[in-house]
């Protein structure tokens, strides 16, 4: 090959070559472009939806003077103003570091005590997931130089993290901060033993959008936290390590320089000092401030119905769980719970007609609930109403098989979920007519009784054995029937439709009916007493509400027959 050929064909490479780099410069500059218009719509967005923000913030503060009497609701709407702010704030943050517009502006101030009462704010949140939650700090105080903005963030975003991602049963999360020998840097340890990190998603932990487990866990996540931290982190001339073995924990270790002469001159406010009060202003959490607020069990306003249905809510989104609560509790006894485990403690204890759960739940989900609560024959009869995101088909049939009564997705309409609410109810009012209307019910068939109606024979035989005991309550029938008051209350209300009260109420009028056609000539005050009632006023007014007819009047048009 000639001279000339080669010096042509390394033209020709070169020219290709220059080709494909320019190709390539251009279109990186067009990325790089895209993504600066991107980032400034972002930005432009976030100042756009915090401008009505404020405007609704400021007039929830003038409906609490103007109608102070709805104060659940108005904190309600300024914890979810406040969350909404937030989530707003983390992504102008986000877009200003990418666009290199966020600045560091630090001051001086007593930096260990700031970082122990930063952190104690978020002490809720842990207490809220049952987390043992340590501070420690050596020495306990140390003067330095901080941007309590950042640190904030800093701080917040490693401990809800560490608490995203340990159980609450023996979880535990600790944050540790020491100085350096020089005393010119901090490191701050944020340690837990939760699940840990695989080590192949390690490489990606700092990105930003990587969710994480935050899915299987059950839990909230954006993806910009960890990827923003070490951003802040780099922003103070810090150094963010993670150590983590997966089933056993992870240490979060960032180190910070809090000497002046670590900073530009530009980088430090000499006019202010860092006020250690103002730390939970930037760093108290929606959910824990919500979590304060003890969620109470609450009684429908209409007290004087004995016969009020009971309804145990399952939510871990505490503000979803005030809110139905508030609503539910005009017409029914409303017990909550935040998972499914703490769910079975309730309903093994207390008296319940429906439960109504998120499917979605840490510790135990809503499923999982389900299946046990259906594989149970002391609670099969419970009917369940399943919340959920999942809208696939085959999401609402895995739900179906175990054993829900009904399937509601989210976001759904409260008038619809009371609508289901009063479906089953109505039902069981009609179980209860059937049951009063019914005569014999128990005939002699070639059938072998069922599991059911043994029940029903052995208790209404339980309670005609003590018909003339006043004192017979609820209390001693369970003991009779070998169950729990729980127990027994789900069973009879399943079957008949009562509660274990207006149970031993029924059959002691259907008795005092019975004896009034065999002897025509009882007085009332007798009969009732033979039947078990204390006061025959009682026992009229009952006997009325049960037949349509005063029990005197009964009696005389028996004679007269």
């Amino acid at each position: 090959m000639s001279l000339q050929t080669v010096i042509l064909l390394l033209i020709i490479a070169a020219a290709v070559g220059l080709f494909f780099l320019g190709r390539e410069l251009f279109q990186r500059g067009v990325r790089m472009k895209n993504r600066l218009q991107m980032s400034a719509i972002y930005t432009n967005i976030t100042h756009e939806l915090l401008t009505p923000l404020t405007v609704i913030s400021a007039s929830v503060d003038r409906l609490r003077l103007t109608a102070p009497d709805h104060e659940q609701d108005y904190d309600l709407m300024q914890l979810n103003i406040d969350r909404m702010v937030r989530l707003l704030q983390q992504i102008l943050e986000t877009s200003k570091s990418q666009s290199g517009e966020l600045k560091l502006k630090v001051a001086q101030g007593d930096v260990m005590r700031y970082i122990q009462q930063t952190a104690l704010c978020i002490e809720p949140l842990m207490a809220k997931k049952g987390l043992d939650f340590k501070i420690q700090c050596t020495p306990e105080s140390m003067m330095g130089w901080i941007d309590t903005d950042k640190l904030d963030k800093i701080i917040y975003n490693l401990l809800s993290n560490a608490a995203k991602y340990t159980q609450g049963e023996n979880g535990k999360v600790m944050l540790q901060v020491r100085t350096s020998r020089k005393f010119d840097h901090i490191i701050i340890n944020v340690s837990d033993n939760g699940i840990g990190i695989p080590q192949d998603k390690m490489k990606k932990l700092f990105h930003r959008f990587y969710d994480g487990e935050y899915r299987r866990q059950q839990t909230f996540g954006t993806g910009l936290g960890l990827a923003l931290t070490r951003e802040l982190v780099f922003l103070n001339g810090g150094t963010i390590d993670c150590q983590s073995e997966e089933g056993k924990g992870t240490t979060f270790t960032v180190t910070l320089p809090i000497r002046k002469e670590a900073f530009a001159s530009s980088q430090i406010d000499e006019t202010h000092k860092v006020d250690i009060n103002q730390a939970h202003s930037a760093i108290l959490d929606i959910a824990t401030r919500m979590h304060q607020q003890e969620i109470a069990e609450v009684e429908p306003e209409d007290n004087a119905d004995s016969d009020a249905y009971h309804l145990l809510v399952v939510e871990d989104n505490v503000e979803l769980l005030m809110l139905m609560t508030q609503l539910l509790s005009s017409k029914y006894h409303v017990k909550t719970a935040t998972n499914g485990k703490e769910a079975l403690e309730i309903i093994h204890k207390e008296e319940l007609d429906i439960i109504i759960s998120d499917v979605m739940m840490p510790v135990m989900d809503g499923l999982e609930l389900t299946q046990q609560l259906k594989n149970d024959p002391n609670y099969q009869h419970l009917p369940i109403i399943l919340l959920t995101a999942k809208t696939q088909d085959e999401n609402r049939a895995e739900a179906l098989q175990l054993g829900a009564d009904s399937y509601v997705t989210k976001p759904f309409k409260l008038s619809d979920l009371e609508l289901r609410i009063n479906n089953i109810v109505e039902n069981r009012k009609r179980i209860k007519e059937e049951f009063i209307n019914q005569g014999a019910v128990f005939q002699k068939t070639d059938e072998e009784p069922s599991p059911d109606d043994l029940f029903l024979k052995q208790a209404m035989e339980c309670v005609h054995q003590h018909l003339d005991d006043s004192d017979y309550d609820r209390e001693a029938f369970a003991a009779d029937m070998g169950a729990s008051s729980s127990k027994l209350y789900n069973k009879l209300r399943a079957l008949t439709g009562m509660n274990v009260s207006s149970f031993i109420r029924d059959i002691r009028l259907k008795e005092a009916m019975r004896m009034a056609k065999q002897n025509p000539q009882l007085r009332v005050s007798d009969l009732a007493y033979s039947v078990g009632f204390k006061d025959p006023k009682y026992f009229a007014t009952c006997f009325k509400k049960e037949f349509g007819v005063q029990p005197s009047e009964y009696i005389e048009s028996l004679s007269k027959d």
